[in-house]
């Protein structure tokens, strides 16, 4: 004998062994993919955040000018 004990004592914990390694990988790739998906997403966000605040800042300009344009029609001529 080799000295290595019996493979059939070895054989079930290598084939878990396998199997938790492979489940492993698997979720690394699972992770990978969500966490990629959720960085595409937060740069939408940030581009529609971009673009409410343009929005804003257009409606409070018009608001604004329609208010200078009312008290000069009311100023002296």
């Amino acid at each position: 004998m080799d000295g290595e004990g019996s493979r059939y004592l070895k054989a079930p914990f290598e084939v878990h062994e396998q199997r938790f390694e492979a489940t492993e990988r698997i979720m690394a790739l699972q992770f990978s993919g969500v966490e990629k998906r959720l960085e595409r997403i937060e740069a939408m966000i940030e581009g529609l955040e971009r673009r409410l605040w343009m929005t804003v800042y257009g409606v409070v300009g018009v608001i604004l000018t329609q208010a200078v344009q009312s008290v000069l029609d009311y100023g002296p001529k």
